[in-house]
């Protein structure tokens, strides 16, 4: 049934497929789909120009697109690695990150290595040494949730 659809179709069925790869990458995102679609595209584009040439053949057609499949993929992660890579917030969604540096006092003292500091309209464990309530604090560091803290005299 594909090889008739594909006969009929002729050098177009590189196009459908393209066209279905990019709509799978629409439903499910990942860019991947988009490259081999791209090449899928191209590849129906030199179908359109050798389709009545002798070594123009299904074989050749799937090497070629193969080719230009990994190179699309290639090239694609490439481009996207490069401007992935610049931020102007490198920390916008990392909460306790952003809070090295920054003093408070202790809520609840620090007992056995836990206590509570409030910072902004949040309360946060923290883990430190053995202090009182009321003692001010330096955010040292974060992890899972909790912040780390010395004392900031």
């Amino acid at each position: 049934m594909i090889e008739r659809v594909v006969l009929e179709l002729g050098p177009w069925s590189w196009w459908v497929l393209g066209l279905v790869l990019l709509a799978a990458e629409v439903v499910a995102p990942g860019v991947f789909l988009v490259w081999i679609g791209i090449a899928a595209i191209l590849t129906g584009a030199v179908s359109l120009l050798l389709w009545d040439a002798g070594f123009w053949v299904w074989q050749a057609q799937l090497v070629f697109f193969a080719l230009l499949s990994i190179a699309a993929v290639l090239m694609g992660r490439r481009l996207l690695a490069r401007s992935a890579d610049v931020s102007d917030e490198p920390l916008l969604n990392q909460r306790g990150a952003r809070l090295i540096g920054r003093t408070a006092v202790l809520e609840q003292p620090i007992v056995e290595g836990r206590g509570r500091i409030r910072l902004d309209d949040t309360t946060w464990t923290v883990d430190g040494p053995d202090l009182p309530a009321g003692t001010r604090v330096r955010v040292t560091g974060s992890n899972s949730g909790r912040l780390s803290v010395e004392s900031a005299l």
